[in-house]
């Protein structure tokens, strides 16, 4: 059970959460969110998950691992809020967690009680909708709030359209 969503509260405004992981189609979900949030006047969340990795080696190479793993995180989130500040000209808030990713994006939804929207993107690739998305249409991963699921297909434009 998650707690009570405070966005329509004053004082707090809705958040629209994307899931940042390198893969193509999570452009199509950033793009989306943040028009969503800039129309609404809401926030945008770029949560980022660093992979539960084997980090159980000596411990100066496994703080290197760690170290390693962190930046690449930080860069890839922040080449998405650069993109998000300058296609639609909000400032997004930058999360980055280290664990499973189902159970971060419940976490950072539990901790903000402003998260009222997550918004995933499903490849078109022959390999699948993606892990996330894959996740949550089969039910091993229900998330407490609602999910927004986008073709990877869709066009900034096309998006644009639908917000």
């Amino acid at each position: 059970m998650v707690s009570k969503r405070l966005s329509r509260l004053e004082g707090h405004r809705r958040k629209f959460m994307a899931v940042i992981d390198g893969t193509p189609e999570c452009q199509r979900a950033v793009h989306y969110a943040g028009r969503r949030a800039k129309n609404s006047n809401g926030g945008l969340i770029l949560l980022y998950v660093i992979p539960e990795g084997d980090f159980q080696q000596w411990l100066g190479v496994e703080e290197i691992m760690r170290a390693e793993a962190r930046e690449e995180a930080e860069a890839t989130v922040a080449k998405a809020a650069q993109i998000v500040r300058e296609t639609i000209g909000i400032e997004p808030e930058i999360v980055i967690r280290e664990g499973n990713s189902a159970e971060q994006i419940n976490a950072v939804i539990e901790e903000d009680r402003d998260v009222a929207i997550l918004v995933l993107a499903a490849s078109s690739a022959k390999e699948g909708p993606g892990p996330l998305v894959s996740s949550v249409a089969g039910r091993g991963a229900a998330f407490p709030i609602p999910v927004t699921v986008l073709p990877d297909t869709l066009t900034n434009e096309e998006i644009d359209a639908l917000c």
